[in-house]
């Protein structure tokens, strides 16, 4: 009998061990990088294409509901843009490419299924560290269009949406960010942009600590 009672409570404390050191992994920060394709939504042209670039960020996650809802501050760096095709008259032809680069602070609610899978939603900031636009004829020439950040809003926002899976401690994980502020801020940015706006489309992977 007492060898029983042992036993069990043996076995109690390695379940109360086990279920704690779960509830500890739960909670991850660490770092990630990857690959970033962005586009913009530019009025009256529909030949765009994807800018390809990359991210890199920090992160850490904090406790809502221990074990299953945490929220995950980041902060990180993404490039974005796009290269636009035209065609005026059917006799002129040529590209405009634009290059912007935001320092962004994003928040996520982070819901956990089991130890291995989080799905996230939420929101980002993001600061426009670096722009630039280069326009190229069908003749062959390249030129740098008048437009620098200055042309540009400092500041941009929108919404994020995304996946990371956890094998130990990598993470492999995809993202949407849907920008929600037109980033053109004078005449001559929407004399080229219009109303237009970030999107882009993310995959990553990273490591724990």
């Amino acid at each position: 009998m007492k060898n029983r009672i042992i036993i069990t409570a043996f076995v109690v404390a390695l379940g109360f061990f086990q279920a704690t050191k779960s509830d500890a992994q739960q909670a991850r920060s660490g770092i990630k990088g990857g690959f970033n394709a962005s586009n913009l939504y530019i009025d009256n042209i529909s030949d765009r294409n994807p800018r390809y670039g990359f991210n890199v960020g920090l992160f850490t996650q904090v406790p809502l509901i221990k074990g299953v809802l945490y929220l995950q501050p980041e902060i990180g760096y993404s490039t974005k843009g796009t290269t636009a095709r035209y065609n005026i008259l059917n006799t002129f032809q040529g590209e405009t490419t634009f290059k912007l680069d935001y320092a962004e602070v994003p928040l996520l609610l982070t819901y956990k299924i089991g130890n291995v899978i989080d799905i996230q939603a939420g929101a980002y900031g993001g600061y426009l560290v670096n722009a630039s636009t280069k326009s190229k004829s069908d003749n062959g020439s390249s030129s740098e269009i008048l437009l620098n950040r200055d042309n540009y809003k400092n500041f941009d926002y929108g919404l994020s949406a995304g996946l990371n899976i956890y094998f130990g401690k990598l993470m492999v994980g995809t993202r949407y960010n849907h920008g929600l502020q037109q980033i053109a801020n004078t005449e001559s940015a929407r004399t080229f942009l219009g109303d237009s706006k970030n999107s882009v489309g993310q995959v990553h992977i990273g490591f724990t600590f």
